[in-house]
């Protein structure tokens, strides 16, 4: 094994710059595919983050415009979700799939204040158990319970984030708990301050649904309806279950049962399935770019083998004239291939994850508002190390194919002739 080594070692310093130049290569393909998996790992990571913030087996409701005469009226009626439709979705005709139903009402940019403290935000009337269905994490107090609903309590739970606004700065926003804050012109006791993730809506301030329906004055209408689900485990099975759902709300407001654009529906679930097929495919995207990038640096030290095995058909001549067997000339070549192939690949490898982890200092976690909502683009782009793991043993296979042709070659080499080589 030690001879093995001496003889790639010289083989490479006899032809140092060819080697590097060909290394180079190797390496940049190897950094290339480390650094788009990385970004690439950044923005799944993003997509699972913002998917993590609600429980899949979910759907939402909201309101639109009828897309078609029906019934004796107008396209483009406006049409209102009401308690009526949330009754209808928690009744016997769709128990069998929906659990928990929860209509909300909401006061749209309500100012909020604590003194000389303030920001705008919004305060949504919710119930208890939008606790499971958003996975919320109490930071301090507690969140909204049955009592809060039905004696109409003026509580109110806000995000850490928005809470930091609300005290002075290096203020433990657990201080806040028990105290009063106005929102919206109305004063409410904060009760409780839940943990602000990347995904959530930092504006949203959670308060008894009957607090908000009566201080809005909306009577039975609703801004949204939000329900959870169960045994619909196929996209097949979700779209017939929304043109089911669908044909019952339009029939209650006077609009065509197949009508798209009367309501429209949020499915988590379709939406996570979705988004799970696109990840799949950007990774496999990902992967085809970075190998066709490596392939060129593979190329390169084919092509650098088949020089040194021309240029060393006189040794190989001899070698073979004293017995050498064609395994041990092919081992020689594929070796020096490997070896070549697995250090510069190992450099591109670690400057690949020293530039994900600039990345990441650089652009992890930055948060960008969309339609009022906070969302982060980039999510820890940095690859682990069972990426590493597929690299190494990409460096190999590539190191192998690689020496190969070259080696194949060279085990044809006939003695005499080989001697004969100038």
């Amino acid at each position: 094994m030690g001879d093995l080594f001496t003889e790639i070692w010289e083989s490479i310093r006899r032809n140092k710059l060819r080697t590097c130049l060909t290394g180079f290569a190797v390496a940049w393909g190897i950094f290339m595919l480390i650094v788009l998996l990385g970004a690439g790992n950044g923005l799944l990571n993003s997509f699972n983050l913002a998917a993590g913030g609600i429980s899949v087996n979910t759907m939402s409701v909201y309101g639109g415009y009828t897309g078609k005469a029906y019934d004796g009226l107008s396209e483009g009626r406006s049409i209102e979700l009401n308690e009526g439709d949330a009754a209808l979705t928690a009744s016997p005709a769709f128990s069998k799939h929906i659990d928990e139903v929860l209509p909300v009402v909401r006061l749209y940019r309500s100012t909020v204040s604590r003194g000389r403290y303030h920001f705008t935000g919004m305060v949504e009337g919710t119930f208890p158990s939008r606790l499971e269905m958003e996975k919320i994490d109490i930071l301090a107090g507690r969140f909204l319970n049955p009592y809060d609903i039905s004696r109409n309590r003026k509580v109110i739970v806000l995000p850490q984030n928005r809470a930091e606004e609300l005290v002075p700065e290096g203020t433990p926003v657990s201080r806040l708990v028990g105290q009063t804050i106005t929102a919206g012109g109305t004063t409410f006791k904060v009760i409780g301050i839940i943990k602000s993730d990347r995904t959530r809506d930092d504006n949203r301030l959670y308060a008894p649904y009957t607090t908000v329906k009566l201080i809005s004055g909306a009577g039975r209408e609703i801004d949204q309806l939000d329900f959870s689900f169960h045994g619909l485990e196929t996209e097949a099975q979700n779209e017939a279950f929304e043109q089911e759902y669908r044909a019952a709300i339009n029939a209650r407001h006077r609009a065509a049962p197949d009508d798209p654009s009367a309501i429209w529906i949020s499915n988590h679930f379709t939406q996570s399935m979705q988004m799970n097929r696109g990840t799949r495919i950007l990774t496999i995207g990902l992967w085809i770019i970075g190998l066709f990038t490596l392939l060129g640096g593979i190329v390169g030290v084919s092509n650098i083998m088949l020089i040194t095995v021309k240029e060393r058909t006189h040794e190989f001549g001899i070698r073979k004239a004293i017995g050498a067997t064609p395994w041990s000339v092919t081992r020689l070549i594929i070796a020096e291939s490997v070896a070549i192939t697995a250090f510069f690949g190992y450099i591109g490898m670690v400057l690949g994850m020293l530039a994900c982890g600039i990345l990441d200092k650089a652009f992890g976690g930055r948060s960008i508002e969309v339609l009022d909502e906070t969302i982060t683009a980039f999510v820890d782009p940095t690859v682990g190390l069972d990426v590493a793991l597929e690299a190494t043993l990409v460096l190999i296979i590539a190191g192998t194919l690689a020496g190969l042709f070259p080696a194949l070659k060279a085990t044809k080499v006939k003695p005499i002739e080989a001697l004969r080589a100038e």
